[in-house]
């Protein structure tokens, strides 16, 4: 019928036909607005997050409230080295997002490095249990789960138990390590007067005290020899840089400068089954030593960006690297190492790194820096104050706008599990924004037992390879033996001008009889003699 004939229809009827006619037309019209909308919002999905080679896949995308089993989220391997960011409030699910995602990187062959600060990710190691939420949660989004554990390296900066970690101070060389310490102009070109010294006379600069050695050497006994050579040094100077150090040795940098270093290859490594290896650093010990945190992390970006081969478009990433707690670094951090940090992130993605940010608001990564993340995976926000609200409608500006979301009022309605997903595509475009219902971890979701530690660590060769501590002689003992040698020099010389200045016997006596003729006591009795003499 046409519209006039409707309208006919309509007034023909009876008040209360009429309005029942006028609810199923309204339910009807609805139903295809809503099947438009859905049909649309999974074409808009399917064609954003589909690509021609491997991809992780995330989960199902959620149209107002439901998951949509036909609109999987799917993030391409080969745009990983892009790095990305994972963001969200506490307990919304972000070290489950973490192990989803290091799953299925180690079962494509690719390594993992994950920083653990709060140490709730070690149970990756152990296969997981399919409960009744996670076959719900999987039927929603039409994802089999299979249960299944990954290999996994233990390690530590600190006394732990696990695959020690460790670098030389030579091997930071002088600019990154004045960039540690914070060093203005004048500081780090004593720095590198410093590592110029000891490389010209084949000092090894191994750990922290060899450097303060050579600082104390320069101001004291080396100090003509210095200037000679390399020009006069301020004691202040030296006293300043002096502080900087003992301020990183008092956060543990004792214990990361060191033998034996640890070599990146060693992260590199597959099981027998080809899956990557999942190197988890246990950092439990040291939330409360950012400096350390801060240098380790710095150092081993610029390792890897130093010695991994260039690898161009690759096809996916030589190794992904998850920074969980990323606040630690950034919040401590001073404007040079920021911008260090920032460098390497822009520059290391051509080696086929990927770097990932783990933290509780977006807003803690510098804006140079979040600039450079190609994947956001943003968890729920919560909005308890006026500066929390502002926070989110930031963090909202920082997504694609969608007109299927408003994301605002979005990211303070996720629930757990579930989080906004941007990406980029193969051409490096931005994809579709995405609420998504993540899948579950395959692996355990808890942590593993101190016994299931030791057994890791037990049948690990890495743990063997670098368990042994070394203290080779290196610019510490040279210096202190330097020193011993010129002193032991000096004392002999001293005792030569003694032996030549002390007088014989003839001399002594000789000396002792001419004091005692000019004595006035030995005179008065001579003249005495000499009167009696001439009166008789």
């Amino acid at each position: 019928m046409n519209t006039v004939e409707n309208l006919s229809y309509l007034k023909s009827l009876q008040p209360s036909k009429l309005f029942i006619s006028c609810i199923r037309f309204l339910i009807f019209h609805l139903i295809q607005k809503f099947m438009s909308k859905k049909e649309d919002f999974i074409q808009s999905i399917v064609s954003g997050y589909t690509s021609k080679g491997a991809s992780l896949i995330l989960g199902g995308a959620i149209l107002d409230g439901e998951a949509i089993a036909e609109a999987s989220v799917k993030i391409p391997l080969k745009t990983l080295n892009r790095h990305g960011l994972i963001a969200g409030a506490t307990g919304t699910g972000k070290t489950k997002t973490i192990q989803v995602l290091s799953e299925q990187l180690s079962s494509y062959g690719i390594p993992v490095l994950m920083m653990d600060i709060k140490g709730d990710f070690s149970g990756v190691a152990k296969e997981g249990e399919e409960k009744p939420f996670i076959t719900e949660r999987h039927a929603k989004i039409n994802i089999p789960y299979t249960p299944s554990s990954f290999p996994v390296e233990l390690m530590t900066l600190s006394q732990q138990n696990g695959v020690r970690l460790r670098a030389t101070v030579s091997e930071f060389g002088p600019v990154l390590f004045s960039r540690i310490l914070d060093l203005n102009d004048v500081q780090a070109g004593v720095v590198s007067v410093i590592f110029k010294y000891c490389d010209d006379n084949k000092m090894p600069l191994l750990d922290l005290k060899d450097i303060k050695k050579v600082i104390n050497y320069i101001t004291e006994e080396g100090k003509e020899e210095i200037e000679e050579s390399y020009g006069k040094i301020s004691t202040s100077t030296t006293g300043t840089i002096l502080r900087k150090i003992i301020e990183l040795e008092q956060q543990g940098g004792d214990l990361f400068f060191g033998e034996t270093s640890f070599d990146i290859n060693d992260l590199l490594r597959f099981d027998e089954n080809g899956k990557g290896y999942i190197n988890i650093i246990r950092l439990t010990d040291i939330q409360d030593k950012p400096k350390l945190f801060s240098t380790f992390m710095l150092s081993l970006l610029a390792e890897i960006y130093q010695q991994m081969p260039e690898k161009g478009d690759a096809e996916q990433p030589e190794l992904v690297l998850f920074i969980d707690e990323a606040h630690l670094i950034f919040n401590e951090a001073s404007k040079t190492l920021l911008d260090q940090i920032e460098a390497i992130v822009k520059l290391i993605r051509s080696k086929g790194i990927g770097v990932f940010f783990i933290t509780q608001n977006p807003m803690d990564v510098p804006s140079g820096v979040l600039a450079q993340l190609g994947l956001k995976i943003q968890h729920a926000l919560r909005a308890f104050t006026a500066n929390d609200r502002k926070a989110i409608k930031m963090t909202a500006d920082n997504y694609p706008t969608s007109e299927f979301y408003k994301t605002d009022e979005l990211l303070t309605s996720l629930g757990i599990g579930e989080a906004l997903v941007t990406a980029l595509n193969e051409k490096g475009i931005p994809t579709p924004l995405a609420a998504t219902m993540m899948r579950a971890p395959q692996s355990r979701m808890d942590v593993l037992t101190e016994a299931e530690i030791a057994e890791i660590n037990s049948k690990s060769k890495l743990v063997k390879k670098y368990g042994e501590e070394i203290d080779r002689e290196s610019a510490y003992e040279m210096l202190t033996k330097k020193i011993e040698v010129s002193q032991e020099q000096v004392s002999a010389e001293e005792e030569k001008k003694v032996e030549s200045n002390e007088p014989s016997t003839a001399t002594v006596v000789t000396k002792s009889v001419l004091k005692v003729v000019t004595s006035a006591s030995f005179i008065r009795g001579a003249f005495g003699v000499l009167m009696k003499i001439l009166k008789k």
